[in-house]
């Protein structure tokens, strides 16, 4: 009986119209583009077309991609308009160039979210395709930006594998021993020492070459990459040499002195194609747990090649994707953003309610190296989830308390203490020790003490004062005290509200400085409970970080005065305005303030948004 073949596989509409339009193409420019053969379909349902691109006429410059006068290439067409098609080599004489992925695909376009629109079908493709063509035969890619990593150009991932988080500032330039901490399910850290009992170790082998080719799916080709990374060298089957044969013995004594029944992970230290002394290209991939007991049970390796196990040799590698977050290699996405100048900075907050809460975080995840929190607030209740940065499980805790937990839960690195509120003589150090001191509890006290610290002399820290209106929390206001200026924020918010006051333009801002009128203020609960100002969380993130991006602005040349900022669905003009503060003769001297001793019987300040 004969077996009936299967129904050959057809290119569906969207292909047809991409096929139709690259032979009209080649029909109008038969000097310059030629349908070699195709389409076949592949199981994934990609059609494949060869064609023909006459490149004599692309113009060369030394370190350029050599082109012949006509390249031929192999177009892969999608089943769905939503993905772009590619374009591969049927050879690799173009690996080790940028923007070559795994040695025969060509990367045309790098964000194909953005780039990649269907509306313009075969002739945007192979316009790219010549465009690619001409940047890499004129040497215009650069090697710092292009995409361009030291293994095949692409990244490497199963799925199912952790993230591996390395952040010491290790080049890893030399064999050695490594280890991974389990941070959650997910996670592996990367460290040079043992973390914890729950570390474990894994061998790092530094490279002398990239990878052109990728790194291979298995072990075995990954230790036939590691020896020839290029196509051109052979050798014999199953014989590991060389570079290998050093990997193979770093993994195996490592292996057999982690425990049994575990995945055995490694490192490879890669460099940089055409940028060697940049730190290292790190890849971590992990035998699976049988392939890694089959490893231990290897008997001591001898010097020079051997032969490897079947399941060992031919175990699948799954690799991991590694968040490098080595400061070396990695630029921060707020680097040129005002916020950016809280960077590595020690920053006092007072008040950790509606705009401190926000405030602190904003400044946490900005990079400040130390944030010292003080709140002498009640406890954290559940009406305060409206508008605050806590949660459920916070309630009933203090709110500094609470925020340091917050903050820390965002970075490692950061340092959180806890301070005693004002006028507490603790607080007086703050002028001379932090970069910033920022008062955000509309607290007369506060206020007052915060314009003593502007007095000592040769203070360091800018000094500046938050606050919001009452009746929308959609304006708000800082005031700035720089370095050098006697007076504090305080004084120096008095000084501008007579300017503004006076100013029909800046009428909007006028609430700020006006008692509350009946009815502006909420009381959020029945009895005694103080009045507060009106806002929600979106209003209280918003104001708040417009306030410490506009501070973040004065950071590094910091100007005294006051800034006044509305939200846009306010209408209010001008939306942002600054009030520079001179000092004038006719000026009160600063106020004397005698620093009192805390009373602990007396009722604490209540913090903004209680």
């Amino acid at each position: 009986m004969t077996k009936r073949r299967p129904p050959a596989l057809k290119a569906n509409p969207w292909q047809q119209d991409l096929l139709s339009g690259l032979k009209a193409l080649a029909a109008q420019y038969p000097a310059d583009l030629r349908v070699l053969g195709g389409p076949q379909i592949l199981p994934n349902g990609t059609a494949l077309v060869s064609i023909r691109l006459f490149t004599a006429d692309i113009p060369h410059v030394e370190g350029g991609l050599a082109l012949g006068e006509a390249e031929e290439f192999i177009v892969g067409l999608p089943p769905t308009e939503r993905v772009p098609p590619q374009v591969l080599t049927p050879h690799t004489r173009f690996a080790g160039t940028p923007h070559v992925l795994e040695g025969v695909r060509l990367c045309i376009y790098l964000d194909a979210a953005r780039e990649w629109n269907p509306e313009g079908g075969i002739p945007a493709v192979l316009n790219r395709l010549w465009q690619w063509l001409t940047d890499a035969a004129s040497n215009r890619f650069d090697a710092t930006t292009a995409l361009y990593h030291a293994v095949g150009g692409v990244l490497h991932r199963t799925d199912g594998t952790p993230t591996i988080v390395a952040r010491e500032p290790d080049e890893h330039r030399t064999t050695h021993t490594a280890w991974l901490t389990p941070r959650s399910g997910q996670r592996l850290d990367l460290s040079s020492h043992r973390v914890s009992e729950h570390s474990q170790r894994l061998p790092v082998l530094p490279l002398s070459h990239h990878l052109p080719l990728a790194a291979g799916h298995t072990l075995a080709a990954l230790l036939d990459r590691i020896d020839n990374p290029t196509p051109n060298e052979t050798r014999t089957p199953h014989q590991t040499r060389r570079s290998s044969s050093a990997f193979l013995t770093a993994l195996t004594q490592t292996a057999r002195r982690n425990p049994q029944g575990t995945s055995q992970y490694f490192l490879l230290a890669v460099p940089h194609p055409r940028l060697p002394a940049d730190p290292r290209f790190l890849l971590v991939g992990r035998l699976p747990t049988p392939a890694s007991d089959a490893l231990r049970r290897i008997p001591r390796i001898q010097q020079g090649p051997f032969a490897l196990p079947a399941e060992v040799r031919d175990s699948a590698i799954e690799w991991c994707y590694l968040s490098d977050e080595r400061e070396a290699v990695t630029t921060r996405r707020d680097v040129q953003r005002p916020v950016n100048a809280f960077y590595n900075t020690h920053v006092h907050l007072w008040g950790c309610g509606g705009i401190g809460s926000w405030a602190a975080e904003l400044i946490a995840r900005a990079g400040a190296a130390r944030i010292s929190l003080t709140d002498p607030g009640t406890p954290i209740t559940g009406g305060l989830l409206v508008r605050q940065n806590y949660t459920e499980s916070d309630i009933g805790e203090n709110k500094a308390v609470a925020l340091a937990k917050r903050l820390l839960s965002l970075r490692d690195d950061l340092t959180v203490d806890i301070c005693p509120s004002p006028p507490s003589p603790e607080l007086f150090d703050a002028a001379h020790q932090a970069d910033v001191v920022i008062d955000a509890t509309v607290s007369i006290t506060a206020g007052r003490y915060l314009d003593l610290l502007a007095r000592l002399p040769g203070r360091k820290a800018v000094l500046a004062q938050m606050a919001t209106d009452v009746t929308t929390a959609s304006h708000g206001i800082l005031t700035v005290s720089a370095p050098g200026t006697i007076h504090g924020p305080a004084f120096i918010d008095r000084t501008t509200g007579k300017h503004v006051l006076a100013d029909s333009t800046l009428e909007r801002y006028h609430p700020l400085w006006s008692e509350p009128q009946s009815g502006q203020e909420i009381r959020p609960t029945r009895g005694c409970s103080v009045p507060t100002f009106h806002g929600a969380a979106a209003d209280l993130v918003g104001i708040a970080a417009s306030l410490i991006t506009l501070l973040g602005t004065q950071m590094h040349h910091p100007v005294s005065g006051t800034h006044l900022c509305a939200q846009p669905h306010t209408g209010t003009q001008p939306a942002q305005h600054f009030v520079p503060y001179t000092a004038h003769p006719e000026d009160p001297p600063a106020a004397l303030v005698t620093v009192p001793t805390p009373d602990p019987l007396s009722p604490p300040t209540s913090s903004v948004g209680t």
